[in-house]
């Protein structure tokens, strides 16, 4: 049953992951609990709580995106319990002349997740960029 948890759960983000890079926000809204936490890269520092406001956060990141950036998974690990999960990943992210700059930089992401009726849900996501200063 662990091995079909990691799957529907690499399933769920990789889903998650190309509607970021589409600007789909029904889809990357989809699989959120209400009461998601999320610690990201721009400001607030302290995060954001609740799904309105991490449906907020978007909208820039879309525009970005459209530019011709990239969000792209490189790697994925999961690890999952009966009822919580986490998984963390690293990501291509960001436009062709950031990439050229800088190959080998990479976004970082963690989710935590908790099984809900027997659907997994994100509840908390935490992306960040290593400091190269």
């Amino acid at each position: 049953m662990m091995h079909d948890d990691e799957a529907r759960i690499r399933n769920l983000i990789q889903r998650w992951a190309a509607a970021v890079h589409g600007g789909d926000m029904d889809v990357v809204l989809a699989d959120h609990s209400d009461d998601i936490v999320m610690f990201d890269v721009p400001p607030p520092e302290d995060g954001v709580r609740g799904i309105g406001a991490y449906q907020q956060t978007w909208p820039p990141f879309f525009t970005w995106q459209r530019s011709g950036a990239t969000f792209d998974i490189v790697s994925l690990d999961v690890v999952a319990g009966d009822d919580v999960a986490f998984a963390y990943a690293l990501l291509r992210c960001g436009t062709e002349e950031e990439l050229q700059r800088d190959p080998d930089n990479r976004l970082r992401l963690t989710i935590g997740l908790r099984k809900e009726d027997d659907r997994w849900v994100v509840v908390h996501e935490h992306h960040s960029f290593p400091d190269k200063g």
